[in-house]
């Protein structure tokens, strides 16, 4: 009789539903902490909460290709450079000059003169390229090298910073005039110009939220999902299965990349329009971080979009709230980083009891 409510209570324990729900319940935790601590009510003002989605929506949306890596048994330390490199290019693309003589001079027209809609549109679509293509590099070289993809994004994020410097010549790239791209993660709600405030959120955000419906339905409908997961649990198992595992690997890193490039849109407007190559540093951190809060096993073969999409919130508490409390940013590293390691440990404990 013990031993059936003993399973029972350890059955209860490893379901998905109460894995979520405890994610949940840290996220409220969390948000309480600093909603007590911090002084004056300052913690949850309209504008606050909206600068905390805000934030959040950059670790969020890079951590949803994260969670297809890490279910897979991957991962992936290039994805702030990748981010990065995403922010350069669109920032490159917007800043293009053409070379005109007029009345016998040679003069520099900056193309977003001459075309104001198209130019942006391009700068979208080449940002998001060079993120794909360099999710795609990783892919195939942990596939065609066999090398750990630790090893393998442990040098490409040199080499993709490396290429965004290149690309900026190590300067911040300033485009000759703002576009829709530097707005879209501006403030709605809280913001002064009521012709933004029926959006609710800002237009980042509706797309993170899109891009994450994308992600869970190929995870759960797709048979690219059962994929990942079937390979994640156990790739040699997966292979025996008829499971094409060289190339759902590559498209994972494919689609990291491509989130990555999202990201890095959001982060293009975040730091006001500017192509900055020394952007979104240590962002891996924080995107590992968020996928690991929510649920998603280093060993492979578990996490979820909506548990990393709270994992990426509470890593954006913690971020606000440590400022507003004063806490010094090598504080708040340190307590990230422990959040990590105590993730981490209760992941490795409960696959213990399961086994």
């Amino acid at each position: 009789m013990l031993d059936a409510k003993s399973n029972n209570t350890s059955v209860i324990f490893q379901s998905a539903w109460f894995n979520l729900l405890s994610r949940f319940i840290a996220l409220l935790a969390v948000f309480l902490f600093f909603a007590l601590l911090v002084e004056d009510g300052k913690f949850y003002t309209l504008r606050n909460l909206e600068n905390i989605i805000r934030q959040s929506a950059v670790y969020a949306t890079a951590a949803l290709g994260m969670t297809l890596v890490i279910i897979a048994a991957g991962i992936d330390l290039s994805i702030g450079s990748i981010i990065a490199l995403a922010v350069v290019t669109v920032a490159w693309t917007l800043n293009l000059h053409q070379t005109v003589i007029i009345n016998g001079q040679t003069q520099s027209l900056a193309l977003i003169e001459k075309w104001p809609v198209l130019l942006p549109i391009c700068a979208v679509i080449a940002g998001v390229l060079a993120a794909t293509l360099a999710g795609a590099a990783n892919g195939v070289m942990i596939t065609g090298i066999r090398l750990a993809p630790f090893i393998v994004t442990l040098g490409t994020m040199g080499i993709f910073r490396g290429l965004a410097k290149g690309i900026s010549k190590e300067r911040d790239i300033y485009p000759p005039s703002d576009t829709w791209i530097s707005r879209i993660m501006d403030p709605t709600i809280s913001s002064p110009d009521a012709s933004r405030n029926w959006m609710i959120f800002p237009p980042g955000i509706w797309m993170l939220l899109l891009a994450a419906v994308a992600a869970a339905f190929i995870l759960r409908y797709t048979r690219l999902g059962r994929h990942i997961y079937a390979i994640g649990s156990n790739e040699e198992t997966a292979r025996l299965c008829g499971v094409p595992v060289n190339r759902v690997k590559i498209i994972v890193y494919m689609l990291a990349g491509f989130f990555a490039g999202l990201a890095g849109l959001m982060q293009f407007s975040y730091i006001s329009g500017i192509g900055q190559p020394t952007t979104a540093v240590a962002y891996e951190l924080f995107v590992i971080a968020a996928v690991v809060i929510g649920g998603g096993s280093l060993m492979g073969g578990e996490g979820t979009i909506l548990g990393s999409l709270i994992g990426a919130l509470i890593i954006g508490i913690l971020y606000m709230g440590g400022q507003q409390m004063g806490w010094p940013k090598w504080v708040q590293e340190m307590v990230i980083g422990a959040i990590i390691i105590i993730a981490v440990a209760l992941d490795q404990f409960r696959h213990r009891k399961m086994h």
